[in-house]
C-alpha cells in the first residue's frame, strides 16, 4: 500500500512541477505578445484573463510542490523547541499530528471550494473561449485536492518505511562538524 501511495505522490510531484513550468512559460509568452501588440495599438482580449487564471493554477501548483517537500509556509516554535532539547519522538508526534490536522482542514477547503464552483456554474458569466467562470474557477478545488492528498501522504507514510525522511529524523553526519552549519565540515 505504501509503495501505491508513494506511486501516486511522486506522480502527483512530476506532473505539478511540469504543469508549473508550463504555466509559467505560458504566462511570460503570451505577456510580452500583449506588451508586443501594443505597440501596434492591437491587443488580444483572451490574453489578461487567462493569464490571470494561470496565475491562480500556478500558485495551487506551486502549494503542491511545496506541500510534498515540506517547505510551505509554517509556524512551527513546539517542533523547534521539541528538537532543541531531544525530543526527537515527540517532534515525530507533532510533525503527524500536523499533517493530520492540515490534511482535515484542506478537506474542509475542498468542500468550500466546491460549493463556491457551484455557485459560480450558476452565476458565472462567460470570460473567454465560451468558458464560464464556473469552469475555471475549478482550479481551487483541483488545487486543495492535491494538496490535500499530500498531507495524507505524509501522515500516511509517517508510519511505513520511509518514515525517517518523512518526519525529517535525519542520520547521524558522515562528516565531522557537518552538523554544526560550520562550513568547514561541509567542504570535506
Amino acid at each position: 500500500m505504501f509503495s501505491l501511495l508513494k506511486a501516486i505522490d511522486r506522480g502527483i510531484d512530476r506532473s505539478s512541477h511540469i504543469l508549473l513550468v508550463v504555466c509559467i512559460f505560458t504566462m511570460l509568452f503570451f505577456s510580452v505578445l500583449t506588451i508586443f501588440l501594443r505597440w501596434f495599438g492591437q491587443s488580444l482580449e483572451f490574453v489578461e484573463p487567462f493569464v490571470r487564471h494561470l496565475v491562480l493554477l500556478s500558485a495551487f501548483l506551486g502549494g503542491v510542490l511545496a506541500t510534498g517537500r515540506g517547505t510551505h509556509i509554517g509556524i512551527d516554535v513546539l517542533g523547534k523547541i521539541l528538537e532543541s532539547i531531544h525530543q526527537h519522538f515527540l517532534c515525530s508526534q507533532l510533525k503527524r499530528l500536523i499533517s493530520l490536522a492540515s490534511f482535515a482542514v484542506v478537506c474542509w477547503l475542498v468542500v468550500a471550494s466546491i460549493h463556491f464552483v457551484k455557485m459560480e456554474m450558476e452565476f458565472g458569466r462567460e470570460t473567454f473561449f465560451g468558458l464560464s467562470t464556473g469552469m475555471l474557477v475549478l482550479i481551487i478545488p483541483f488545487g486543495f485536492t492535491l494538496i490535500a492528498y499530500r498531507f495524507f501522504y505524509l501522515f500516511i507514510a509517517s508510519f511505513g518505511p520511509d518514515a525517517d525522511l518523512i518526519l525529517g529524523a535525519s542520520p547521524a553526519p558522515a562528516i565531522p562538524g557537518a552538523h554544526l552549519g560550520d562550513s568547514k565540515g561541509a567542504q570535506l
